[in-house]
């Protein structure tokens, strides 16, 4: 029985990986479990969990948050904490945290802790590794301008400034579907 408490409570992180062999295991468990113990699963691939596990589960689907809910909570941390952060910092790292709150928090707290007095733009490039918004459009208007040396040239600045180039290529592609999603939706934020 539990230590302490009504129950004993099982978290199982990525289920989905676990064997045929662990799943028929467990399977015994979850038909007939004892009163006192809960069982939490955690998948990102609930499609990869047996319909025979699955069927005997409370399904809860969490989705990630918008980019600009979790900037409004940082902007709340950064006041709480007296930390001078300019909006586009508090954006950058709602967007870099692709949905989740806690790395969002957990990179707020490093730039507040590491910055003396203002946390800037240049901060958050500089701890997270991403490319800043200068760079991107100043690629993109190369790439308008159908002008391959110059394009070529901001790419070899990007690597020569130690950037991941998988990284700078997802931003890329981010920001071509952003240009494009801010043509066709004529300043929806939410979009």
């Amino acid at each position: 029985g539990p230590a302490k408490g009504k129950y004993k409570v099982y978290i199982i992180d990525e289920v989905h990986m676990l064997t045929q062999e662990a799943f028929n295991a467990l399977l015994k468990t979850l038909e007939e479990p004892p009163e006192f113990v809960k069982f939490i699963f955690a998948t990102t691939a609930p499609h990869k969990v047996l319909p025979t596990i699955l069927s005997r589960c409370q399904r809860f689907d969490f989705r990630r948050i918008p980019a600009l809910e979790i900037a409004e909570q940082l902007k709340r941390i950064a006041a709480s904490e007296k930390a001078a952060v300019d909006k586009e910092v508090l954006f950058a790292i709602a967007k870099a945290s692709d949905g989740a709150l806690r790395d969002a928090e957990s990179v707020l707290d490093q730039l507040i802790s590491f910055s003396k007095g203002r946390v800037s733009l240049k901060d958050v490039v500089s701890l997270l590794g991403i490319v800043d918004q200068d760079t991107l459009f100043e690629i993109t208007d190369k790439i308008i301008q159908k002008d391959a040396a110059a394009a070529l040239r901001v790419l070899n600045a990007v690597v020569d400034n130690g950037k991941d180039i998988q990284v700078f290529l997802s931003s890329l592609i981010e920001h071509f579907r952003n240009l494009m999603v801010a043509k066709v939706s004529r300043g929806d934020a939410k979009l």
